[in-house]
């Protein structure tokens, strides 16, 4: 049974565009208003075309008409894309070529601003000429708390940050709590500055049928799932409660592997330790050691389901309806191919 998820919030924006329409003139950024519980949650554009978006951080972007020329962080890139917008530049931790999220996606036209994680070019970003600057904010313990002393996701440093704010206006996106509900302020900030809503929709009954298969398949298959980053230092294991995806997946019976090591998000294991780590299926990050490199870890040789083959790319999938709908329809096809280890 389909469960409504976005129209409350539509008709909230609506009924809200009347009072902003008298608080929306010229083009500033203002500062935190306090109220974070609703932050991020909200946009709006009123009847003389200003554009305004109330932030993560509780700031309200103003604009004086829809922004067209926006800068965005890889993560909500590929969103947008999905939706039918189309961003003039982009920036993260991966290029658009090294990162397989933009695989068959039309990039075509949208500048890349740098090779890696606070790697911005100014001079390029400014001869653009965006409008906004779209990027995210992780909280940084389990309660959600945001640390706006820190730069956004993707810059280098607060100076960095300021920077790009004399460019343009910068709006932060919550990469926290549920998975849904960033799904959902992805797709209504994507519809403010121009989506479809059928394009929307149409991906949201896509989302829709592939979390109905992968509920399907966890009921069938007893199978636990670890998601894992490792590198030279060690391996890191997700705590699935921390991060959106995995929170969303396992409300749809994924059964995901907590860490034992304590600590947000991450529970990491030097590699004299990594043998603890166990599961049947390894959902193993992009980025760092891949599948050949664990098999020269001593420690880690033998992991069951590295010795399974049970191991497949975790991607970070975006929030976006289209973009889960087709991860969750592969990870269903991996544990319906996988046996249980353990």
């Amino acid at each position: 049974m389909k469960i409504p998820r976005r129209g409350s919030l539509r008709a909230a924006l609506v009924t809200s565009v009347a009072v902003s329409a008298l608080l929306l003139a010229g083009c500033s950024s203002a500062n935190s208003d306090g109220s974070g519980d609703t932050a991020g949650s909200g946009s709006t554009t009123a009847s003389d075309g200003a554009w305004s978006y109330k932030d993560a951080t509780g700031a309200t972007i103003k604009v004086d008409h829809t922004p067209k020329r926006v800068v965005v962080l890889n993560d909500i890139a590929i969103s947008f894309i999905e939706y039918g917008l189309r961003p003039v530049g982009t920036f993260g931790q991966l290029t658009m070529a090294k990162d397989a999220r933009f695989t068959g996606l039309d990039t075509d036209g949208i500048t890349q601003l740098g090779t890696g994680y606070g790697d911005v070019d100014l001079e390029k970003l400014a001869a653009l000429k965006p409008d906004l600057v779209v990027t995210s904010v992780y909280p940084t313990d389990e309660k959600g708390t945001l640390d706006t002393t820190q730069p956004g996701y993707g810059f280098k440093d607060k100076e960095q940050e300021k920077q790009i704010e004399a460019i343009a206006p910068v709006a932060q996106v919550k990469w926290g709590g549920k998975g849904e509900d960033v799904i959902d302020h992805i797709a209504d900030l994507a519809e403010s500055l121009g989506a479809k809503e059928s394009t929307v929709e149409k991906a949201e009954h896509r989302f829709d049928a592939a979390r109905d298969r992968l509920e399907e398949v966890t009921k069938e298959n007893e199978l636990s799932v670890v998601s894992m980053y490792a590198d030279g230092d060690g391996a890191y294991v997700t705590r699935p409660s921390d991060e959106p995806t995995l929170q969303m997946y396992e409300s749809f019976g994924v059964d995901l592997v907590n860490p034992k090591p304590k600590g947000f998000y991450w529970g990491i294991y030097s590699w004299e330790n990594a043998g603890q780590i166990s599961g049947d299926v390894i959902l193993l990050s992009q980025q760092g050691y891949q599948v050949s490199d664990l098999e020269k870890q001593p420690t880690f040789a033998d992991n069951a389901a590295l010795r399974a083959g049970q191991v497949h790319s975790w991607t970070f999938p975006a929030l976006d309806y289209a973009s889960q709908a087709d991860y969750m329809k592969k990870l269903a096809g991996w544990l319906e191919e996988s046996k249980q280890l353990s």
